[in-house]
């Protein structure tokens, strides 16, 4: 396929931490723990909308307001306590285990950035405690964007940052709509199916599937 691309550009959420431990957040509060990727979805959902409306939301601002409303549903209260308690897990999350190893492998063959719908102070805390943050290059996030991905937008900002046309960057992401904006683009694309999901046959392919990061780097370097 293409050559190695210059740039490598991370998705954060999911593709690089493991949301498994807000599972057991949710269970230390006393709410149904399948609540947690409903709660994360909704938070997706309300983003790209208000970003299609043409405003840029803060993505921790609509997830205290999702998680407020959410416990108020199912308890009929706020407790304050249980948003700390959650908010405070999402912000100190795990890379995934395989995140670590690839992102060294990775940042043999190309530069290294985020590119996330969050904030960039969480993908920075990240990428700290992984002991990885200094193999990456730029920490940006879509609040210095005009909008959220996977808006075209965001992934030009990507290519404007870097200071490389949108063909030299490939993005790497779990999630289908990431790929799918990021090819509209005209970036190249690399789908990490930890689960061993099939691929929405709506969305655009992305031009490489790996099941780990270590997967994909090898991939890479045997061209």
């Amino acid at each position: 396929m293409n050559a190695t691309p210059s740039v490598i550009v991370f998705d954060v959420n999911e593709t690089l931490s493991d949301m498994g431990p807000l599972r057991g957040a949710f269970a230390d509060c006393s709410l149904p723990v399948h609540l947690a990727k409903l709660w994360f979805t909704e938070t997706l959902r309300d983003g790209f909308a208000l970003s299609v409306a043409g405003d840029n939301p803060a993505f921790a601002d609509l997830a205290t307001d999702n998680l407020k409303r959410l416990i108020n549903e199912v308890k009929g209260a706020n407790y304050p306590e249980n948003i700390e308690h959650i908010m405070g897990a999402l912000k100190g999350l795990s890379l995934h285990q395989d995140a670590a190893p690839g992102i060294r492998a990775l940042a043999d063959l190309a530069d290294l950035v985020t590119l996330s719908n969050g904030a960039a102070s969480i993908a920075e805390e990240l990428l700290e405690r992984a002991g990885v943050r200094d193999l990456f290059q730029r920490i940006l996030s879509v609040q210095d964007a005009p909008r959220w991905k996977p808006a075209r937008e965001a992934y030009d900002f990507a290519a404007r940052e870097v200071g490389h046309p949108p063909d030299e960057l490939m993005l790497v992401a779990v999630h289908p709509w990431d790929i799918h904006g990021a090819h509209a683009a005209g970036l190249k694309t690399a789908w990490i199916n930890r689960l061993g999901g099939t691929y929405p046959s709506y969305f655009s392919p992305a031009d490489r599937e790996a099941p780990d990061l270590v997967s994909l780097a090898r991939q890479l370097t045997s061209g």
